[in-house]
């Protein structure tokens, strides 16, 4: 009987164990940032623009830093962003310790979008360094395990313990993740991996090689778009999550971080259950099923006052999520060339995920818009009902054009 991945193979067992530890703390700012900017104002374009900030990144920089994790040592790229992260966490945690008055929550802003720069560069590397760590049979193992560490810490265990701390501190939840980022760099180091293949010196002739094969496989440019509008529709509800939770749910931080943790137990089981769903109805089904339960979860959130429905719509949500990024990474990793897979991964996480900053900034305007005319009850509800009639839309649209091959 073959030994299982994480016995066998030191290197995966290093990433995974790196990855948890970040993770860890990425769940705890899920909830501490967005925290804290409440403390800073009320005001729902304020909020919006931290939580922009974190993803503005993805438009501005995803395709140059494709060429960068083509032609660097993705261990120490990894390594290294961690370690930026881990010092712009720490002055997150200097500005709150500061007694800030409301317009340092512009200040927030700014170290979001540095915090995001960082982890443009640290996702893009270590999604790419994976096929160099794992046999190809392995990739669906491999990424599954990955996304349920992922998921366990950054929303099961992470949230609810920043929400403990908080209650300790505002400023505990960024020492503890800054620690993790650093404890986690050192892991990175200390990956073994044979010479990678080199793109050429020049940048923009590497940027236009990769752009080239990303315009000439028409599935995946297709699926990198709806991806996009998958993450706008998702960015502008979880936008206003954490004020729908307090205002409409009536939740505090705990409570929050224990909502999250609820949705994480269904993006585990997702995460886990993704080979055997696969196998099970085929891939294609899932995808279909995905959209389904997305909008109806949605749905379901935006008629609804109880935190138990809202919990249970968030974990089918995250479930259906799970089985996507499983079923669509790993089948990225497997047709893209290695030698451009930095460059290809990273323009498709520019259409992906350069969409969630436009989502955020929607919410913020959609809030005030219909808050205007209809009450802030209803203007929190307003980006659910918009998420779930789009989910809805781009199931038909998945059902005509997205045959995976």
């Amino acid at each position: 009987m073959t030994a299982p991945l994480l016995v066998r193979n030191r290197n995966y067992r290093l990433l995974l164990t790196a990855g948890t530890l970040t993770n860890l703390g990425d769940g705890m700012i899920v909830l501490a940032l967005p925290w804290l900017a409440t403390l800073m104002s009320r005001d729902p374009l304020a909020i919006a623009a931290v939580a922009a900030a974190g993803s503005m990144p993805w438009l501005f920089f995803a395709l140059p830093s494709g060429v960068v994790v083509d032609r660097t040592d993705r261990r120490k790229l990894i390594a290294r962003a961690d370690l930026i992260r881990a010092g712009t966490v720490t002055a997150i945690m200097m500005l709150a310790l500061s007694e800030p008055g409301s317009g340092a929550v512009w200040l927030l802003t700014g170290l979001a979008f540095l915090l995001g720069c960082a982890e443009v560069l640290r996702d893009n590397a270590a999604q790419t360094i994976l096929p160099a760590i794992v046999a190809p049979d392995d990739l669906e193992v491999a990424n599954g395990q990955m996304w349920s560490a992922e998921q366990l810490m950054g929303q099961f265990i992470g949230p609810p313990l920043a929400g403990v701390l908080i209650g300790l501190g505002i400023t505990v939840p960024f020492g503890v993740d800054a620690a993790a980022l650093v404890l986690a760099a050192g892991m990175v180091w200390l990956i073994t991996l044979p010479p990678q293949l080199k793109t050429p010196a020049r940048f923009w002739p590497s940027l236009v090689e990769g752009i080239s094969w990303m315009r000439n496989d028409r599935l995946l440019f297709r699926l990198a778009v709806t991806l996009g509008m998958v993450n706008f529709l998702f960015s502008m509800a979880t936008t206003v999550i954490i004020l729908f939770s307090q205002e409409i749910l009536g939740l505090s931080a705990a409570e929050h971080g224990f909502l999250l943790s609820v949705a994480a137990i269904g993006a585990v089981a997702g995460s886990l259950g993704a080979p055997f769903i696969t196998k099970r109805i085929g891939a294609q089904a899932a995808l279909s099923l995905s959209f389904l339960i997305w909008g109806t979860s949605y749905a379901a959130i935006a008629v609804s006052s109880s935190a138990l429905v809202v919990g249970a719509a968030m974990a089918m949500f995250m479930a259906t999520s799970m089985v996507w990024n499983v079923i669509t990474v790993s089948w990225r990793q497997r047709r893209i060339p290695a030698e451009l897979l930095g460059r290809v991964n990273s323009i498709y996480r520019f259409f992906g995920w350069g969409s969630m900053p436009l989502g955020a900034i929607a919410a913020g305007v959609l809030v005030s818009l219909i808050e205007t005319e209809a009450g802030r009850e209803m203007a929190l509800r307003g980006p659910f009902i918009l998420a779930a009639a789009g989910y809805f839309a781009l199931l038909v649209y998945a059902r005509l054009r997205l045959r995976l091959q």
